[in-house]
């Protein structure tokens, strides 16, 4: 039976499952509040294609990944995205960092991420600036214009019959007897099924479901600089530093872009809006409502000494450009160039532990993708079709 799949958001996921379903031969209609598709994380991130090294095997990140990864990038190919298999390189920096980096080595051999472990001379050949003790290098990862793949998917999405209508805000969703009313700013709009990818607005979107999600999303600005030009030929690909694995965040690194130049960062730091990309983006009831939630205080109590160091960081370029001399000393002081930044959305339980997989709530005829932080963009096909599979059984 056709049915008529509405889905909340054009963010890259929200995209894919539109694709996907109208693959299947589904009426997809996309409904986005902004007045360009790829307006939050999608378009706002380094533009990295993730190999699955992170993740703790078992997990959706852990499945999806390395698969999302091959698929991300035959999919840019097939389309005329700029996309780019140049690898990467984790570098201890320090001995005490060589346990994490073992670890990170089992992970990636266990989600099947072609990882291999350098010693100093040979991450040398690779970046002759770097500094370490000891390195990893992922094969897989990749750098690629998530906003051109999400263009792309547009495109697909509409020769498929598809419709994507931008400046529409779902204000309302009431279940039916077959399906669902959902309620915007341009009036009512009936589905067989919806699906929320909302980002920073997952958890609001759910409640106007009348769900529970029993998390809250927390926005967590990353900052970004970028290289100065005299200096973007210190870095020849991608740096990353050995992550602290009690954070979700993998901490400041060098990325080559696809269209050219050095990123640097991002660091972490609280959003005071959730759509907050600089410190003067303040929403004082989004700011009261993530300061209510009980979670932030315990998560402030186990991770302050993290918090204040990025607070520290993004306060001070000086402090920035230390991080980033960790992993390339040769950097110059007039290393570094503002640039924008990103905001992610991040699902924190009450109890204070934060959503590290990503994390769906389903409810009769509709799906919420409650927490699809990295590598969601690069595995954005592969969770697609997990979604269309769910919808796919529900007659």
């Amino acid at each position: 039976m056709v049915s008529h799949i509405v889905v909340a958001g054009a963010g890259i996921i929200g995209l894919a499952t539109a694709y996907e379903v109208a693959r299947r031969g589904h009426r997809v209609t996309v409904l986005e509040k902004e007045d360009h598709v790829a307006a939050h994380q999608s378009g706002r991130n380094s533009g990295v294609v993730h190999s699955g090294l992170y993740y703790s095997p078992g997990t959706l990140k852990a499945s999806l990944g390395p698969a999302g990864a091959a698929s991300i990038v035959k999919f840019a190919q097939t389309h005329g995205v700029p996309v780019e298999v140049c690898g990467k390189l984790v570098v201890a920096t320090k001995p005490d960092e060589l346990p994490a980096l073992d670890e990170l080595h089992r992970r990636g051999t266990a989600n099947g991420v072609p990882v291999r472990r350098l010693t100093p001379d040979e991450a040398h050949v690779l970046e002759p600036e770097v500094d370490c003790v000891a390195a990893l290098h992922v094969s897989s990862t990749g750098i690629i214009d998530f906003s051109a793949v999400c263009s792309a998917l547009r495109r697909a999405i509409e020769r498929l019959g598809g419709e994507v209508r931008l400046g529409v805000e779902v204000r309302g969703i009431r279940r039916l007897a077959n399906g669902l009313r959902i309620t915007t700013n341009e009036g009512l709009l009936p589905a067989h099924r919806f699906v929320a990818c909302c980002g920073l607005q997952a958890d609001r979107v759910a409640r106007l479901a009348e769900l529970d999600p029993e998390v809250k999303i927390v926005p967590f600005r990353g900052e970004y600089y970028e290289l100065a030009p005299h200096q973007a030929h210190l870095v020849k690909g991608l740096i990353y530093p050995v992550p602290d694995p009690s954070l979700p965040f993998l901490g400041v690194h060098l990325t080559r872009m696809i269209h050219g130049g050095v990123h640097a960062g991002p660091n972490a730091v609280l959003a005071l809006a959730r759509e907050g990309y600089r410190w003067r983006d303040i929403n004082p009831f989004e700011l009261a409502e993530t300061l209510r939630w009980p979670g932030l205080v315990k998560l402030g109590q186990r991770h302050w000494k993290s918090g204040l160091a990025e607070m520290s960081r993004s306060m001070s370029k000086a402090k920035f450009l230390s991080s980033l001399r960790k992993l390339v000393p040769a950097l110059a002081d007039d290393a570094l160039r503002p640039t924008p930044s990103g905001v992610r959305a991040q699902a924190l339980r009450k109890d204070g532990t934060l959503v590290e997989d990503f994390h769906f709530v389903r409810a009769p005829f509709q799906l919420h993708v409650l927490n699809a932080p990295s590598p969601a963009a690069t595995a954005s096909l592969e969770i697609a079709r997990r979604i269309a599979d769910e919808l796919d059984l529900v007659e």
